[in-house]
């Protein structure tokens, strides 16, 4: 296990950081300034807390009340930054060298260069520099370099943020390759909850110097716990909410009792994501958790609409955004509709 526990205090706010994970891919999402990149920093030895506890189970990083605190070189920690912090007057071969311990023998660290050229996919560019290098060609050999050493943990610090769409995608998916036989932590921080969501078991929200629990993918998505997890991955329709019984409850925001699986307990919000909600014909209004609404707007993306509606003859009502498959181009504005909200998809919190 990998424990992480510290406090360290910022010009402008504290971080106050606790989760324990196993090994795998764990995902770290919050919006800028949230505390991130420090965390990283703080458990590869970049920064020193105030106080707490670094560890994994085989050893401690740093320990505040025993005055522990292992310099970088000594924490077999993998690290990949943002913009990959090659060295621009070395070439290939020379800046996978700098992750590997002088104690090797020169034979030795030949040859295990030469295997991580192959597994990245480096050949024939050993003596180029990084700047003749693309963006993916770049990527792969920051991840060489960090992980010819078989670090303990393998910190990602936004490393596909630099690249365009389509080479992203294809780096998420040698990255998922590359690292299904690595047996250690790796903590991949990311703006994208898309990117975390394919590449990543298990997910880490952060805000304003805290984190939330560890969550399952599954579970951040299908129960976020809080208005922060429901935020950052991506619903569109959160109203503000009261709890009536075991399994109806007030959106506010929306003017609408609805019907949900369970509310055991006060509430605060509801929320439901914009595929799930559900256009139905001008006889439906009898079906549960329906309303009529007025479309306001239509934006047509690529493989489908996204569309803005708010309901009829409620004042105040907010706006709610829905999408459609892109050949149900018979919607159209200030067309009237009703809408479903299925209770299986919305949650409470």
């Amino acid at each position: 296990m990998l424990k992480v526990q510290f406090e360290k205090k910022l010009p402008n706010f504290n971080i106050s950081v606790d989760f324990t994970v196993g090994k795998g891919m764990l995902g770290i999402l919050g919006p800028s300034g949230s505390g991130k990149s420090m965390t990283l920093k703080s458990i590869a030895g970049l920064e020193k807390p105030h106080s707490g506890l670094i560890k994994t189970n085989e050893c401690t990083l740093y320990d505040s009340e025993n005055n522990i605190f292992l310099k970088p070189q000594n924490r077999n920690v993998g690290y990949v930054f943002q913009n990959y912090a090659l060295m621009p007057h070395m070439n290939i071969i020379d800046n996978i060298k700098l992750g590997i311990k002088n104690n090797k023998r020169k034979n030795d660290i030949n040859t295990l260069c030469s295997e991580y050229i192959e597994r990245f996919k480096l050949n024939n560019l050993e003596k180029k520099y990084p700047w003749q290098l693309s963006g993916g060609q770049q990527q792969r050999v920051a991840l060489a370099r960090a992980l010819i050493t078989n670090p303990r943990i393998l910190l990602l610090d936004e490393p596909f943020s630099a690249l365009d769409h389509h080479l992203r995608l294809n780096m998420q998916k040698e990255l998922k390759s590359i690292l299904n036989s690595y047996d250690g932590y790796v903590l991949f921080v990311t703006h994208d909850i898309e990117e975390a969501y394919r590449i990543c078991d298990n997910i880490l929200v952060f805000e304003n110097g805290l984190n939330f629990p560890v969550r399952s993918r599954n579970q951040l998505f299908d129960t976020p716990g809080n208005l922060t997890e429901a935020t950052i991955t991506g619903c569109k329709n959160i109203s503000k909410a009261t709890r009536i019984s075991s399994h109806k409850i007030y959106a506010e925001d929306w003017h609408m009792e609805l019907n949900v699986q369970s509310c055991e307990k006060d509430i605060a919000y509801v929320g439901i994501r914009a595929h799930y909600i559900n256009p139905l014909s001008d006889n439906s209004m009898k079906e549960l958790n329906t309303d009529l609404f007025l479309i306001e707007n239509i934006i047509e993306n690529p493989f489908d609409l996204t569309i803005y509606a708010r309901q009829v003859n409620k004042e105040n009502s907010a706006q709610i955004t829905f999408f459609m498959p892109k050949n149900n181009l018979y919607f159209k504005i200030h067309e009237k509709i009703h809408l479903n909200f299925p209770k299986e998809s919305l949650f409470v919190f």
